[in-house]
């Protein structure tokens, strides 16, 4: 599984990826929730979970309850690319919450901690 981490103050975003044991921390965690950093290393960190996708890349979205696929029929947001004044498709998506299908969690920092992100994750990407 992977964790986008965006940073709002300066527009970058952060990928980090999670081991298979880990994992199971995240499940059941809705679109909304805010995490603590010490789930992914990251003392002091706070992150808010904003969207996400599954093994086959179908959006999360959060209007939709639970973790199942559905086919919608959408008019707009998370899942459309096109919203134009009466157009309607169907799409599938996927639930609001995270389970063993999720393959990506999309977060934004909420509360930084004292380590500067950037120099924290290029270490690790040096391992």
């Amino acid at each position: 599984m992977k964790i986008v981490i965006s940073n709002p103050k300066t527009g970058k975003s952060y990928q980090k990826e999670i081991d298979k044991n880990s994992e199971s921390r995240f499940y059941q965690k809705k679109i909304g929730d805010v995490i603590n950093g010490e789930l992914i290393d990251l003392q002091g960190f706070q992150f808010k979970i904003t969207g996400g996708s599954d093994t086959a890349g179908f959006p999360m979205r959060s209007d939709l309850k639970g973790v199942k696929r559905k086919k919608l029929l959408l008019t707009k947001g998370v899942g459309l690319r096109n919203g134009e004044k009466g157009y309607r498709q169907k799409k599938s998506v996927r639930g609001n919450t995270t389970n063993d299908e999720t393959a990506q969690i999309n977060t934004v920092i909420v509360k930084e901690g004292t380590a500067n992100l950037d120099e924290v994750l290029k270490k690790e990407e040096k391992k």
